[in-house]
């Protein structure tokens, strides 16, 4: 039996390609499971503004295969103070909307416990470029992004070839560096640094000349943004020390653009999908308010409790691979 009459869906945070193809899927779902669905423009700020519309099956026509949020998203300061939480979730009640699904990463779920607090039920969506959610094994928008960077790092390893230069590119990922690790293992990286392993200055300087000396023609270096040494800097050091001319490429928001990818889009719809059939279910449900993830291609859920504070595993083998294949 459906319990739930009225939902609402958001985006928030950093926007990620896939993020359509879960408002999609969310949308799509509720209709069908008969609920009413209303989407919330702006993310939180949106909520505390009461910007909400209806939306049918039509207003989410063609958007599967495009980048970006068609509901807009924003980082809200105001939703940090608690009094504005207020207003967001009375806005919710006063139109009788009995859940909400948060679709985006670490600050949009602690968002969403912020409402869960009040009474309001919500279902996470994970959906963050940076994949740093540590209870499921992918976020909507990574894959993207990492394919992204492989085809950057084809093109400057172009440039980078041809002047025999060492090369760094800092691709985002905030604190974690499974953007830099995967597209550093994908595009065959010499040299990946990693918020997550300590820099070894001599080290890094040692395996660029050790590389020159192999005969290599350029060093390309793939750094997160969550190292701690700013990347300019590390260029300056590096083509002090070595000898090497040295450049950096910070290719910044081009990464979170584009279509999403065939995973992305799957990833979106089985966790989207997920989320409303346990709205629907209330029994099925880990707890009250939960989050939704993948396992390879297989959605699950945890309380939206777990899934904020479970902490990502590092990739310690596919590191030690790149450290060998390089």
């Amino acid at each position: 039996m459906n319990l739930m009459k009225k939902i609402a869906v958001l985006t928030s945070g950093g926007d990620a390609p896939g993020m359509n193809a879960a408002i999609r899927a969310v949308v799509r779902k509720a209709i069908a499971a008969g609920m009413e669905i209303y989407g919330v423009r702006r993310g939180y700020e949106g909520l505390i503004d009461d910007d909400i519309v209806q939306m049918t099956s039509r207003d989410v026509g063609g958007i599967l295969y495009r980048g970006g949020t068609v509901l807009r998203t924003a980082r809200s300061e105001r939703f940090m103070d608690p009094a504005w939480v207020d207003v967001a979730a009375e806005n919710l009640r006063k139109r009788e909307i009995e859940a909400i699904v948060v679709i985006g990463g670490d600050g949009t779920y602690r968002g969403g416990r912020e409402l869960s607090q009040r009474g309001i039920t919500v279902a996470g969506v994970p959906a963050t470029i940076d994949n740093d959610l540590g209870y499921t094994d992918y976020t909507i928008g990574f894959d993207t992004a990492v394919n992204t960077v492989v085809e950057l790092i084809n093109k400057i390893r172009d440039t980078s070839d041809s002047h025999k230069r060492t090369t760094i590119m800092e691709v985002m990922g905030r604190s974690c560096g499974d953007i830099a690790l995967y597209s550093g293992v994908a595009s065959g990286a010499d040299i990946i640094l990693l918020p997550e392993i300590d820099m070894d200055i001599a080290k890094l300087v040692d395996r660029v000349r050790t590389g020159r000396e192999l005969g290599k023609s350029h060093i390309l270096i793939v750094k997160a943004e969550g190292v701690d040494m700013p990347t300019g800097e590390l260029r300056e050091m590096l083509e002090s020390l070595t000898g090497q001319e040295t450049k950096a490429v910070i290719p910044g928001y081009i990464q979170r653009g584009g279509d999403p990818t065939a995973h992305d889009r799957l990833v979106a719809d089985v966790t989207g999908g997920m989320a409303i059939d346990l709205l629907e279910n209330p029994d099925k449900r880990p707890a009250d308010s939960f989050a939704v993830g993948v396992r390879g291609t297989k959605a699950f859920a945890v309380s939206l409790e777990q899934a904020i504070t479970e902490k990502a595993e590092f990739r310690q083998d596919l590191y030690e691979l790149a450290e060998v294949l390089s």
